[in-house]
């Protein structure tokens, strides 16, 4: 188990955020990128969790609406991971596949491109 302080966590997340290529991140719109622990007694456990309307299911949005929200969760990934390297590609492929989410991708899709 890797342990890194929040404030590393988030500037971590922040890089790998920056590092995305324009073309996945360009699009996004109205998303909030949360770090969080999921609650030890809540299953299945999960690494990232996107909550929001996809955009392949969006009709009138935008006006009123709270921004969709990408959580990533530390506590779970640190467990799985043994070094900060295998750290750093949880986190990128956990952001991934959550963004993948909001442009409508449904788990198995993201397995099959290896973002699952």
């Amino acid at each position: 188990m890797v342990e890194i302080s929040d404030e590393d966590f988030e500037k971590l997340v922040g890089d790998i955020f920056d590092s995305l290529p324009d073309e996945m991140v360009g699009d996004l719109q109205n998303v909030g990128i949360v770090v969080a622990n999921q609650p030890p007694s809540e299953r299945p456990r999960l690494y990232g969790l996107y909550t929001g309307h996809p955009l392949t299911t969006r009709g009138m949005y935008g006006f009123g609406e709270l921004p969709d929200r990408i959580t990533l969760f530390k506590n779970n990934m640190q467990e799985h991971c043994n070094t900060l390297d295998e750290l750093r590609a949880r986190v990128r492929i956990t952001l991934v596949h959550e963004i993948g989410h909001y442009f409508g991708l449904d788990d198995q899709r993201l397995h099959e491109l290896g973002w699952a």
